[in-house]
């Protein structure tokens, strides 16, 4: 099983920005060479909401809307990491961020049922 580590998280002001970093070793056998990854989203009373996908293959990307124009995901295939850029940040991105693997290279899904190894997440607190 992937073991994904998330890092980033913080507490920011309204407008502010953050980037989320999602990795894992490749000694589990994690490579983005082969893996999609995803980032999601929970906050209390709330459900989990898929928020960025990258696939292995070609990169494709694939938004919430609640985040597009605003978050940008990306990766570094050479340092076996997915980044989440996060711009303007609302009060109501307020949540429990985590990161999600697929050991599937062309799939592009917001589907929390698709990824089966999953982060521990970190903590994204938008608050002036």
């Amino acid at each position: 099983q992937v073991h994904l580590v998330e890092s980033g998280g913080g507490l920011v002001q309204p407008g502010d920005s953050l980037r989320l970093s999602c990795t894992a070793s490749r000694a589990s056998g994690f490579s983005l060479d082969y893996y999609t990854v995803a980032w999601f989203r929970q906050a209390p009373g709330k459900k989990r909401e898929g928020i960025a996908c990258i696939s292995a293959s070609d990169g494709w990307t694939s938004y919430a809307d609640s985040v597009k124009g605003r978050f940008t995901i990306s990766k570094d295939n050479v340092k076996n990491t997915v980044y989440l850029q996060m711009n303007s940040l609302k009060v109501e991105d307020t949540a429990f961020y985590f990161c999600a693997a697929a050991s599937h290279p062309e799939l592009v899904s917001l589907n929390a049922v698709d990824f089966r190894d999953w982060g521990q997440g970190t903590q994204v607190t938008v608050s002036s």
